[in-house]
């Protein structure tokens, strides 16, 4: 048995930087990669960026080492970003606090060596000293080195997809000090070498390698299709060698090492042992395998100008507490080179330990011929992991990864506009997938970090949320032949009197007597004269009956009085249309002036209008959206500074009428001004006309939902030109419905990226979201009972817990 002390035998000599001077007489340039998120690439995606990691490297210097690592470690997620201030967020916190995941970390080093040729023997101590003090400035070859590998990092950084960044000194000493502590939490220890294994602290090790181009199969490709969402009616793709990467869910390290050789030299090395294996072939099948594939490389390197002839080796070493378990690992990792067609070489006793010592980054220099395949740079970029975890942002609405259904953050609001122009959002989904539940996730979130709501609702669908704050919200409910309670001619004071308020009035009564009529500037400034005029005249109790009087009992004076033409405005036809909206009129209810509640509503951060009875009568509804309007320009947008969102539910059936679709498409063009969103549900994009209003809400809609479609998604991609792994993306949506963690999966695209998301909610914010059935009654009954929605929740989910544990 053999002990290394780290403290005793530290292999570095000095960073700066990013470069780290290895006593070797190795400088290393480190750094961390930002990969994209995994199931977010498509075939074209993994061709381009295998494509990108080539023309990046081909150039660097003969005799670089190229050391990639992607390092996946077993983690419990400690929700440490999550909120933590409400009933609900605390109820998620809770939940998913302690959830085992993969974390995934992927370093990329470039390695100047002292042993330019890198021709070592079979075993070199990586510990033993080369050299023991710097030079006080760095030689050319050194500057030289620095310069090409700038250049490689800023091709690939110009890929868009990848970022590399120069890590840390701090950084690199921590990479260090994890790697030869066996990842071991809390303590320093010592690696123990031993015949049977590799033993750090509480950690044993063993390594698995492709080290031979008698490992390899026929092909080697960037991707292959992702079996677990292939269906007969499209391919999912998934990287080469994704399956070595984050879904094999044990604690392991990919290391892709490759040397950069002199093309020349391996022309000569390779047609000396394409002759040997000529000899040798007649004495085994296997020699005339190896001899096929040398031959397929040399012509390679022979027919293509831009071939790159290295030397490579990928090794996967995997530990676990229990010794017990390295089998079933490696049983798993086999089993994934099978699928490949790649038959992995087993280092034993000394061989493991050399592959181990020598995958760190200072080290990775010092293989030999034989730990190392022969072949072309893009074949052995094939091996290369190109996607990593979910991304969680800063701030945003909790999401949960396809992977480990742990919280994302994603945000959907970016306020510095670096993914999206215009956050208006829409979520598509036919009845019965759940899109009022995403909705009433994505609303309760934004409510609680500050964000003011309008939820316009046809279907009830956003009460029970509402109540869990009762001094925030008001439900203002349309009743047959009652009014709402607002008032849009209401003022508290003369100051409220602005020239915006005029025009706001303006619009507003021109779209109830001139609906059809465009509006000419003649005869807008008219009727802000008479407006003007009205409140200068009249003191209080202001209504759209006393204007209407007020026009009434003025008709022979009032346009003479204000010099206004009777071709800019027909006092006739206005009392003629008018006359609907006051007294004993048709919609004369609608205004109404018993007590105006737009004053009441104007504190409240969370209002919704549930215009349930009023959906089938397109006037009614007209003037009810046009009397919201009024509510929420004195409201909403009185403070642009404020962050706001307008959310249109069960729209199904009004979207047909234009001046509904109209009243929709006011605020898509108002919200740019303000700082806030527009967000609507469909059940389908059919049900957004085939018109100009249409496709003008379309584009100004930059966040999609979508969840699951039994009858297809084709109308969705083509009205939204969405790509073509876009619509994979969609078809590969599967539900759990049953068992311990349910989820549903839904489509999101923000502006260009898009990836499938999980929505997996405790018990808590499962009851506060439901919209239906007898839970949701038991809920209501139990709030009447409590007068506390938070408590009426908290009884329930008890007594579902008690139910679920005597069952057991």
């Amino acid at each position: 048995m053999m002990k290394i002390n780290l403290a005793s035998n530290h292999p570095i000599l000095d960073i700066r930087k990013n470069a780290l001077f290895v006593n070797n007489g190795n400088v290393v340039l480190c750094y961390k990669s930002e990969l994209p998120e995994i199931y977010s690439l498509s075939e074209k995606d993994f061709e381009d960026l295998h494509s990108a990691w080539f023309q990046s490297l081909k150039s660097l210097p003969v005799g670089t080492v190229i050391h990639k690592q992607d390092i996946y470690l077993k983690k419990l997620y400690t929700a440490e970003k999550l909120p933590y201030e409400t009933f609900l967020a605390k109820a998620t916190t809770e939940h998913f606090k302690g959830r085992e995941y993969i974390d995934h970390q992927c370093f990329l080093f470039f390695v100047l060596t002292k042993n330019k040729a890198l021709n070592n023997t079979k075993y070199v101590n990586p510990f033993k000293n080369v050299i023991d003090t710097l030079p006080d400035s760095l030689d050319s070859s050194v500057n030289r080195f620095m310069g090409a590998v700038n250049d490689s990092v800023s091709f690939i950084n110009n890929s868009r997809k990848i970022l590399l960044a120069p890590l840390e000194s701090s950084e690199i000493l921590e990479h260090t000090h994890s790697y030869f502590n066996g990842f071991n939490d809390g303590y320093d220890t010592d690696i123990l070498l031993q015949k049977k294994g590799i033993n750090i602290g509480e950690h044993h090790f063993d390594v698995l390698a492709v080290n031979s181009e008698s490992c390899f199969g026929e092909n080697v490709v960037s991707s292959k299709t992702n079996e677990r969402f292939t269906s007969d009616d499209f391919i999912f793709h998934q990287g080469f060698i994704d399956g070595l990467g984050l879904t094999l869910n044990e604690n392991h390290i990919i290391n892709q090492i490759l040397y950069l050789d002199d093309k020349q030299k391996w022309r000569k090395l390779l047609d000396k042992k394409i002759e040997e294996l000529k000899k040798s072939s007649n004495f085994g099948s296997q020699n005339k395998v190896v001899l096929g594939k040398v031959q397929h490389i040399l012509n390679k390197i022979n027919s293509d100008d831009n071939s790159r002839v290295i030397r490579g080796q990928l090794n996967i070493t995997y530990w676990h507490r229990d010794p017990g378990r390295l089998e079933h690992i490696a049983s798993l990792i086999k089993a994934e080179f099978k699928e490949l067609d790649i038959i992995p070489y087993y280092p034993r006793a000394q061989e493991r330990t050399n592959y181990y010592l020598n995958s760190y980054c200072g080290f990775s220099s010092n293989f030999s011929n034989d730990d190392l395949y022969v072949t072309d740079l893009k074949h052995a970029l094939c091996l290369t992991i190109n996607n990593t975890n979910y991304k969680t942002d800063q701030r945003g609405i909790i999401f949960n990864d396809r992977e480990h259904n742990i919280p994302i953050l994603k945000d959907v609001w970016d306020e510095e506009k670096k993914r999206i122009k215009a956050r208006n959002f829409a979520i598509f989904a036919p009845t019965g997938e759940g899109k009022s539940f995403l909705a009433n996730n994505i609303l309760r979130q934004y409510f609680e970090s500050g964000v003011r709501l309008v939820i316009i609702d046809l279907g009830g669908s956003y009460t029970k949320f509402a109540k869990l704050y009762p001094e925030q919200h008001a439900v203002l409910r349309y009743e047959s032949g009652q009014n709402l309670g607002i008032n849009p001619f209401y003022i508290s004071n003369n100051g409220d009197l602005t020239p915006e308020r005029l025009e706001d009035l303006a619009v507003f009564l021109f779209e109830l007597f001139a609906s059809d009529l465009k509006v000419a500037k003649a005869q807008s400034v008219a009727l802000k004269k008479i407006l003007r005029h009205y409140y200068q005249r009249t003191r209080t109790e202001h209504s759209l009956a006393g204007f209407y009087k007020f026009i009434e009992q003025h008709k022979d004076s009032l346009l003479e009085s204000l010099k206004i033409h009777p071709d800019y405005f027909n006092i006739t036809n206005f009392l003629h249309i008018m006359s609907e909206y006051v007294g004993d009129g048709l919609y004369g209810f609608l205004f109404e002036v018993n007590e105006d509640q737009t004053y009441k509503i104007e504190d409240k951060r969370l209002i919704v209008f549930e215009l349930d009875e009023v959906k089938d009568n397109k006037e009614i509804l007209s003037v009810m959206l046009k009397l919201i309007k009024s509510a929420i320009q004195r409201t909403i947008w009185k403070n642009r500074a404020e962050r706001g969102i307008i959310l249109f539910d069960e729209f199904a059936k009004q979207l047909k009428f234009d001046n509904v679709l109209e009243s929709v498409e006011f605020y898509y063009q108002a919200i740019r001004k303000q700082n806030g969103a527009i967000g609507i549900v469909l059940q389908s994009i059919n049900q957004l006309p085939h018109n100009a209003t249409s496709a003008s809400i379309l584009e100004n809609t930059q966040v999609i939902y979508s969840l699951n479609n039994e009858k297809g998604y084709d109308q969705l991609v083509k009205r939204l030109n969405l790509s073509a792994h876009d619509l994979n993306q969609l078809k590969s949506i599967k539900n759990n419905l049953s068992g311990p963690r349910k989820y549903t999966e839904m489509f999101i695209k923000i502006g260009k990226e898009s990836n499938i998301f999980r929505l997996e909610v405790p018990p808590e914010v499962y009851a506060a979201y439901l919209t239906d059935g007898k839970e949701n009654e038991e809920i209501l009954s139990l709030y009447k009972k409590s007068g506390s929605m938070e408590k009426a929740i908290e009884l329930f989910v008890e007594k579902v817990h008690s139910m679920k544990y005597s069952d057991y």
